[in-house]
């Protein structure tokens, strides 16, 4: 048994050694690693300006060694964290209630389940994952937080949130899992007749377009390039009137801490970029992020976003991909739809009671929709 724990806050990532981070964090991770919040923290895009401040809490023993962290953010606002929020801050208004600050315990403007504590190996981990989780609720009590959220915990840290009296709430991603596929010809060969030849036009459109299409690292992108490739992520952005929160400097910084684990798909015309498709990948996943795009190519998004990631999974042995949040036109392409879940303390006894039932009711709708929509994929029978 560990001696008893104390749990700091931490008021940037970089505080953290990045001693600790290599130790505690799953190995080759692209977003839980010392990069990349460190990264988004120091460019702003997980800033105040957006409505994140930095509160990570760190567990040490007492000769000084860390033993567990939880990123963690005081938030005023609900942009970039994904746990669809926005009617619990407008039940909080009609009630006469300050829903603003909340804690957020997740990754910055991305939705990818994964773990959330990072624990020392040994049988101590659920006691350190538990002061963590006391630590949270007693941060959340000092600010006068309405609530603490973990978004997208794995399914160990979320039982045991479960466990510590937290809510659940659903909702379903659509994920690309590999089975046993060795090309994208094989993959096609699980569709039915119809779907395939739609997927077979799709990429002939894009092929017989005279687009060249590259793929390459975040190492091997010319720093150069980036005010380029990053007007095509902000476009995106700017047609539904909508604000890019990364930069060009924030997307060259993370290229180069990150190398490998940044993977981008670029449609040029001549020299030209003229759309990119910007993923970052583990060794097992890969996760799809921003799609930009300076004209209007039948097709394309489809090629850079979906089939593209598709084709380097495999290549590469990465046995699923997550291309982001929403997106039903992603299961006619394959994409599996997958239930995923948020964490939730709620401070107030009535407002939790409330909301526990609003997500018991959900979880049932949720998971109904999941099977509904798994029954519109293309396959000839179930990979």
């Amino acid at each position: 048994m560990i001696p008893a724990l104390k749990i700091t806050p931490r008021h940037t990532a970089d505080a953290i050694p990045r001693e600790v981070w290599d130790r505690l964090c799953p190995p080759d991770h692209p977003f839980l690693n010392a990069d990349f919040l460190s990264i988004l923290e120091r460019h702003g895009a997980a800033g105040r300006e957006w409505g994140w401040v930095a509160r990570h809490l760190v567990a040490s023993d007492t000769r000084g060694e860390v033993l567990g962290v939880l990123p963690l953010y005081v938030r005023f606002n609900s942009h970039g964290d994904f746990i669809h929020d926005w009617s619990w801050a407008s039940a909080y208004r009609q009630l006469g209630r300050e829903y603003y600050p909340k804690l957020l315990s997740g990754l910055p403007h991305t939705p990818a389940t994964g773990p959330r504590f990072l624990l020392a190996g040994g049988p101590d981990r659920p006691r350190i994952r538990r002061a963590l989780i006391d630590g949270a609720r007693a941060l959340a009590t000092e600010y006068g937080a309405s609530s603490w959220h973990v978004a997208f915990p794995d399914e160990e840290d979320r039982q045991a949130l479960q466990g510590a009296g937290l809510l659940t709430s659903h909702n379903v991603q659509f994920h690309w899992l590999a089975g046993n596929c060795g090309n994208f010809d094989d993959y096609l060969a699980m569709f039915a007749a119809a779907k395939r030849r739609k997927v077979r036009a799709e990429r002939r459109r894009v092929s017989e377009s005279g687009l060249a299409i590259e793929v390459c690292h975040g190492n091997e992108v010319d720093p150069a390039e980036w005010p380029v490739l990053h007007a095509l992520y902000a476009s995106t952005f700017e047609k539904f009137n909508n604000h890019a929160v990364f930069s060009a400097a924030c997307f060259a910084d993370l290229a180069q801490a990150l190398g490998r684990r940044m993977v981008l798909f670029i449609a040029r015309d001549g020299r030209q970029p003229v759309a990119l498709s910007l993923c970052l990948r583990s060794n097992e996943a890969l996760y799809g992020r921003y799609w930009g795009c300076s004209g209007n190519y039948h097709s394309l998004h489809f090629e850079l976003c979906f089939y593209q990631g598709i084709a380097y999974c495999l290549r590469e042995g990465l046995q699923r991909f997550e291309p982001g949040a929403g997106g039903e036109h992603k299961i006619a392409r394959g994409f599996t739809p997958t239930l995923v879940h948020s964490s939730h303390w709620i401070a107030d006894p009535k407002m939790r009671q409330l909301l526990g039932r609003h997500l018991e009711l959900q979880g049932g709708a949720v998971t109904a929709y999941r099977d509904e929509a798994s029954d519109h994929l293309p396959f000839r029978c179930q990979p």
